[in-house]
């Protein structure tokens, strides 16, 4: 059985059967009669089709979003607000579909040349907690666009999520087979990305996550996209603007109580401001309204099991033992955590060297930009970096030199399905949304004809 829990009350929510192998096999020859069906469907009826899943999506997203809350604790307006990007995101298929994946007609000595994409079959998804609708439909809405299906093996402490979100797409009126959940624990994924009929793999999660689903992958030749941890920089320059760079970062490290994999986790700040930054960061943090999830103006609610929180209470604690400094918080109470500030954090400490996935942010002063460059490109991870500064065309040139896969400058990293979203060194590889998502799970096939 998988029991889910509520983390701010501690009571349980529901048990699920795990699937028999039996119901693992039914769900994917379901999956693959599905999928010689639907590849066959016109672009317009699949746009069709996403365009009611984004309806149902924007009628029912109070009961979503409430599932949300109470399954993994985030603050319910940040649960309503995913949703609502869930269906952000179905418009934007509807509409760019079609042009991501019109036959690309090259010259060469051929009498006719050109290249298409073709779906590969059935998409198999192991999907985090984190953002239990987004990290979803960012995959299976591209998918579905695309010609194929998907089948989701989502975190265990969402399962109710997971089976809502089966739901909207049947409640939209597609068949079942083109997206279902299976009710599975982490052993059980292996088998199935061996089976001959699964044609690839996406992941977000965890590096010892990504690198067993990516090994099972390998070994079956089959392709894989990873989008895994990220200790996020936040660089402020001395010629920062002061109040919007506050509010950004504020918001980039604490909102979903700091669960996120581009958070902004390292706030790296110019010497000569440094002080006045943190004196006024620390005001900002402390006016952050904290308390059930279930309230509106709950912003920082409750971590989403207990031993995340004392996870991240061990990291906070090693690194002061080693000579950082505690600004503010550092307490945590079941699985609240308090919104803490660490300083004098350098690069040998573990909140600098690791993913701190919760609401604590390490600061890290810098004397010049090149030392910034490298302190941002110590990290291990890859996944993003935002500059700070009113000087943007000095910056501009200097963009190459970090080696993230995103740069945002004035901005805290964010995803958005117009442009392409992923990793570099343990943060991954592949890209989600956009144009290169969408092309991530078809086959690119050459035609030459003479």
């Amino acid at each position: 059985m998988i029991t889910t829990l509520n983390p701010y009350t501690g009571k349980e929510l529901k048990s699920y059967q795990n699937a028999t192998d039996h119901e693992i096999e039914s769900a994917i020859s379901l999956a693959e009669t599905t999928f010689h069906h639907w590849k066959k469907t016109t672009f317009e009826e699949r746009r069709h089709h996403i365009l009611n899943v984004k309806k149902q999506l924007e009628k029912d997203k109070r009961e979503y979003a409430e599932m949300m809350t109470a399954e993994m604790g985030k603050p319910i307006s940040q649960a309503i607000a995913e949703v609502e990007k869930c269906a952000w995101l179905c418009q934007y298929y509807a509409d760019h579909a079609v042009e991501h994946l019109e036959r690309l007609v090259i010259e060469t000595d051929a009498q006719e040349s050109f290249v298409t994409f073709e779906p590969l079959g059935i998409i198999l998804a192991v999907m985090p907690w984190n953002y239990p609708f987004w990290q979803v439909f960012r995959f299976i809405i591209p998918s579905l666009m695309a010609g194929n299906v998907g089948l989701l093996k989502h975190s265990t402490s969402v399962m109710g999520s997971a089976q809502l979100i089966e739901r909207v797409f049947l409640d939209a009126g597609l068949q079942k087979g083109c997206f279902q959940n299976l009710v599975i624990a982490s052993d059980a994924v292996e088998p199935i990305i061996n089976d001959s009929r699964i044609k690839a793999v996406t992941l977000t999660g965890s590096k010892p996550a990504g690198s067993a689903v990516a090994s099972a992958a390998a070994k079956k030749i089959k392709k894989s996209v990873l989008e895994l941890g990220g200790s996020n920089a936040l660089v402020v320059l001395p010629d920062a603007d002061m109040e919007n760079t506050l509010e950004t970062c504020v918001k980039a490290r604490y909102q979903n109580t700091g669960q996120s994999c581009i958070a902004g986790k390292r706030l790296l700040l110019h010497e000569d401001i440094a002080d006045q930054f943190l004196e006024r960061f620390v005001e900002k943090v402390k006016e952050l309204t904290t308390g059930d999830p279930m309230d509106e103006n709950t912003y920082i609610g409750v971590m989403a099991r207990e031993d995340l929180a004392k996870d991240l209470q061990e990291q906070v604690n090693d690194t002061l033992d080693a000579g950082a400094k505690l600004m503010l918080g550092g307490k945590r109470d079941g699985a609240y955590f308090e919104p803490t500030i660490v300083t004098n954090v350098h690069a040998d400490m573990r909140m600098f060297k690791e993913e701190t996935f919760g609401p604590a942010m390490a600061v890290t002063t810098f004397k010049t930009f090149d030392e910034a460059v490298d302190l941002v490109n110590q990290s291990d991870f890859g996944l993003g970096v935002s500059v700070f500064t009113t000087n943007i065309d000095q910056i501009k040139p200097h963009i190459s030199r970090f080696e993230d896969g995103a740069v945002f400058i004035n901005e805290l990293v964010k995803s958005d399905p117009r442009l392409p979203f992923g990793g570099t060194k343990i943060s991954g590889y592949g890209r989600e949304l956009s144009v290169f998502g969408i092309r991530e799970f078809v086959n690119i096939k050459t035609v030459y004809i003479n």
